[in-house]
């Protein structure tokens, strides 16, 4: 499970998910990619499990870049607690997602393969996404 080794801040606040990723939104590492169209917060997790149902199909020879890393902590109350007495304690990560944010990229694969390889991926993800191809810039 990825989270982060070392933190300055134990508790983080909620935050917001306004507006659209400018960074991290164009295939720069592998041929293949899956960018998120709706706003959302991916657990590690949901991160890990996605990263298997691509490698799987994908067998050997398949490189796999994750985009996103979960440096969010999430504080849970104990169940049946009253309200008050402070901010519960950090249960999990999660990586804060915008629509256009590429998650994850493969190389050395076929296309077909791909599409299959991340059509599983997305079904554990719990945002919607699209299958985007490396567009190489024409000069």
């Amino acid at each position: 499970m990825l989270a982060p080794k070392k933190i300055k801040f134990r508790k983080m606040m909620k935050g917001n998910m306004n507006g659209k990723a400018y960074r991290g939104s164009e295939v720069s590492f592998g041929e293949f990619g899956i960018k998120a169209m709706e706003p959302g917060w991916i657990t590690s997790r949901q991160i890990e499990a996605a990263r298997v149902a691509i490698t799987r199909p994908a067998k050997k020879g398949c490189k796999v870049w994750i985009r996103i890393f979960p440096d969010k902590p999430i504080t849970r109350k104990p169940a049946e607690t009253r309200m008050g007495k402070g901010k519960g304690n950090p249960e999990f990560w999660v990586a804060v997602v915008k629509p256009g944010r590429v998650i994850y990229e493969v190389s050395g694969i076929t296309e077909e393969v791909a599409k299959q390889a991340f059509l599983r991926a997305s079904r554990k993800l719990p945002i919607a996404t699209k299958f985007v191809k490396r567009e190489e810039a024409v000069a």
